[in-house]
């Protein structure tokens, strides 16, 4: 394969262009949450809260949703501990375990996230149009469920 041919599979296959895509997104939202007040969250912290349900998670599972070790998700929720935004409480289930839920402060920053996801998303709808904007959800909610 020519260098030329590297160069254009390498630069512009789907999963390179939804990474772009990603990246382009979610540097949107940081600058929207920065706005807002909560410049401290990065994206790592991110990659938790985004698999935190609202009623708490144990970290193992953060951990498998999230594609990160533990230990990682670990330091993670720590930080997040730091700033405020989560808090560890025991399991009921199993008094061993341990569930890293929202604090009401946590709370407060989730509800911003979402303004700032929402808006990030009325933005590349007006850039896609409408009707690109649909087929694009559909068609990742669609690839994304069928593994």
């Amino acid at each position: 394969m020519k260098r030329e041919q590297l160069h254009e599979w390498r630069h512009h296959n789907v999963g390179r262009l939804l990474n772009y895509a990603v990246q382009r997104f979610e540097k949107r939202v940081l600058q929207l949450m920065t706005a807002a007040g909560y410049q401290s969250v990065t994206l790592s912290h991110m990659s938790v809260t985004r698999n935190l349900d609202i009623q708490g998670t144990r970290a193992t599972e953060i951990a498998r949703k999230a594609g990160v070790t533990k230990q990682f998700v670990g330091e993670l929720v720590g930080q997040l501990e730091e700033l405020g935004l989560v808090e560890r409480v025991p399991d009921p289930d199993d008094r061993r375990a341990r569930i890293v839920r929202f604090t009401p402060e946590g709370q407060a920053w989730l509800a911003a996230f979402g303004v700032a996801v929402r808006q990030s998303e009325q933005e590349m709808k007006k850039e896609l149009g409408a009707d690109h904007f649909k087929m694009l959800g559909e068609a990742l909610q669609k690839y994304g469920k069928s593994e």
